[in-house]
């Protein structure tokens, strides 16, 4: 029997119960993956982080994902919960820590800030599909609860990761968006015809604020009907904005907010930066702030 230090984390956010919420077992050495399963079940969160110590010299901890019914390579929120509760513990300064995850080995940035932490994460290498054909975008439309003159015409439909990859679909008005009702059934379906298990809705502001997009993200396949605020989400739309020209920058670097999760009450906030050399994008990194809803213990 061994004593585990479990933690329900809210993400992208400095405000209790609202972000994303992520379980954290600190110290998962020795727990199989049958159990990690089994727990990340029980947190019932979209996702579950295990901090595991290295397994080889080129990375100073491991970290293994698990949705409540699958694992997973890897997750914004629950790397960014994850990384803040090691800080938090080992009393971290400002500093880069690799992590070996399903998606490779990735740095995460530990920031010192006001008392506090921030965490930024490398997400993994940047991959486009090509648009979706037309008949598969149309049932997509369908299950979402869309019309054709709903979506956004500069955005075209297609898969894109960095490491976990989503669907991205971009519509022209935020309240559209905030009044979405899907068909979890069909994109479940879907889901597994096409090989991607997100589908990241997105509108775009044009307001002169920093926060530019607006999102809602739906994984019904892998047992999330809708996750709060999804770094594998946020992350890909940066990527993709630049690539399809859709977004002012300087030709080295954009940044900017997404805001996901207001529609269900849970309103957080994701910083993208992308890296781009050349007119294309080259490195995306996520960030944003957390807090500790409370902390437990596991005896297994």
């Amino acid at each position: 029997m061994k004593n585990y230090r479990v933690y329900q984390v809210d993400a992208f956010t400095k405000d209790l119960f609202r972000g994303n919420p992520a379980g954290v077992v600190a110290n998962a050495d020795n727990l199989s993956a049958t159990q990690m399963q089994a727990i990340a079940r029980e947190m019932n969160n979209s996702e579950t982080a295990f901090i595991l110590s290295p397994t080889t010299a080129d990375h100073e901890v491991w970290v293994r994902f698990f949705t409540p019914t699958t694992e997973v390579p890897i997750c914004g929120h629950a790397t960014i919960a994850a990384h803040y509760v090691r800080a938090l513990e080992l009393r971290l300064p400002s500093g880069r820590v690799l992590q070996k995850t399903g998606a490779g080995i990735l740095p995460v940035e530990i920031i010192c800030e006001d008392g506090d932490y921030r965490i930024v994460m490398t997400q993994g290498t940047i991959e486009f599909d090509e648009p979706l054909p037309r008949l598969e975008c149309d049932e997509i439309i369908a299950a979402l609860g869309l019309c054709q003159s709903d979506l956004d015409d500069h955005c075209p439909m297609e898969i894109v990761s960095t490491g976990h990859s989503k669907v991205l679909i971009g519509i022209k008005n935020k309240s559209t968006l905030d009044l979405l009702q899907p068909n979890l059934a069909q994109l479940s379906d879907i889901s597994r015809r096409i090989k991607c298990n997100g589908f990241f809705v997105f509108s775009l502001l044009n307001n002169g604020s920093d926060v530019l997009s607006h999102g809602r993200m739906f994984a019904p396949a892998i047992g999330i009907a809708e996750d709060p605020v999804t770094g594998n989400a946020n992350g890909p739309l940066g990527a993709y904005l630049v690539h399809h020209r859709l977004a002012q920058h300087d030709g080295h670097h954009f940044s900017f907010k997404g805001q996901q999760g207001e529609a269900i009450g849970r309103l957080g906030t994701v910083e993208i930066t992308v890296e781009i050399e050349e007119g294309r994008p080259k490195t995306v990194r996520v960030g944003g702030h957390a807090v500790v809803v409370f902390k437990s213990e596991l005896v297994v």
